[in-house]
């Protein structure tokens, strides 16, 4: 599908697009543990209330392939869970959101990763065992199933660190395929934000979506505009989410800031990953140019702060559109 905005052939029969609307996603999977109206942080020695607490799926990763499904892609997961309950949970979670797993790996060796989520109302604080998300390999990927999806996205870089090593290799398999690939970072638990190899996976990502922490973390700068202009000649397009201040890209030696929308926010878990996915969704497979692009994603995320969990609010498509028909006058 076109990446330069330009219209899609509109000779495509309804059942080849079809086909052509698949995504891959590859990524870590782990359960979330929400704490929610929590008043402080909590200090050593000492204990907290929270006003609520919610067992959901969690992971970027699976809750951006969630986001695609839910606006109306054809979505398998590749990853990997323990052969425990929360790996049940979550593979149960994957299916009833449309999400195929037939590629999701039950590992006997590792548990099943678990985030612990004190949520605020504009952000969130985060506690992670990781499991068999940094287990994941190169080799535990069949080459062969790539020709069966149009795009590609890998998730939470930085939490895979058994993958890290053969990423390159991946995208340079996915795109001899025909695929087109997007990369999410996450944050960087050691604050190390990478070194050489992460520089030379960028070069083969076409849409690369950090956030405005991550992109000053990987660019070894503070500030988020020299941040993106100094990591916008390493790769083919990046995107910077900027939580409450939005989006913003670099095109044509310019600047393109797209604006939040202001909603009633419950939880900002996953918001970052419903911009992934309304991006990829309107970008990729719908041929919007960057402007629209942002600006649909933006809706996505914005959509999906207004319930509990990364998954629990966000929008199908029909709803992204009449809540940008209800902003159209917010430019």
């Amino acid at each position: 599908m076109p990446l330069d905005g330009s219209p899609a052939d509109v000779s495509l029969t309804s059942e080849l697009e079809a086909e052509m609307d698949r995504v891959l996603v590859v990524g870590e999977l782990n359960v979330d543990l929400i704490l929610s109206g929590v008043a402080a942080f909590p200090v050593l020695g000492k204990e907290i209330l929270a006003g609520g607490a919610h067992l959901v799926m969690g992971s970027s990763s699976a809750i951006c392939a969630a986001g695609m499904a839910r606006l109306g892609l054809q979505v398998d997961y590749l990853g990997k869970v323990g052969t425990d309950t929360y790996g049940d949970f979550v593979t149960d979670q994957l299916r009833a959101l449309g999400i195929g797993t037939h590629h999701v790996i039950h590992d006997r060796s590792a548990q099943t990763g678990v985030t612990v989520s004190l949520t605020y109302p504009d952000d969130r604080a985060l506690v992670t065992y990781l499991g068999c998300s940094s287990e994941l390999r190169l080799e535990d990927i069949d080459a062969s199933i790539l020709p069966g999806y149009s795009h590609l996205h890998v998730g939470s870089y930085f939490l895979q660190r058994g993958l890290q090593p053969g990423l390159g290799e991946l995208f340079q398999r996915a795109h001899h395929a025909g695929l087109t690939v997007s990369l999410d970072m996450g944050f960087d638990p050691y604050e190390e934000w990478g070194d050489y190899s992460l520089m030379a996976v960028l070069p083969l990502v076409d849409i690369f979506l950090p956030n405005e922490v991550e992109a000053c973390g990987i660019a070894r700068v503070d500030d988020t505009e020299a941040a993106l202009w100094a990591l916008a000649p390493r790769t083919r397009l990046i995107v910077v989410k900027c939580g409450a201040s939005g989006a913003m890209t670099l095109r044509d030696g310019h600047i393109i800031h797209s604006p939040a929308f202001r909603v009633d926010v419950k939880d900002t878990t996953g918001a970052g990953d419903s911009f992934n996915a309304g991006f990829i969704h309107a970008h990729v497979f719908q041929g919007l140019p960057l402007e629209g692009a942002m600006r649909f994603a933006n809706a996505c995320g914005a959509l999906s702060t207004m319930g509990f969990g990364g998954t629990g609010a966000q929008p199908r498509l029909e709803q992204v559109h009449g809540f940008l028909e209800a902003r159209a006058s917010q430019i």
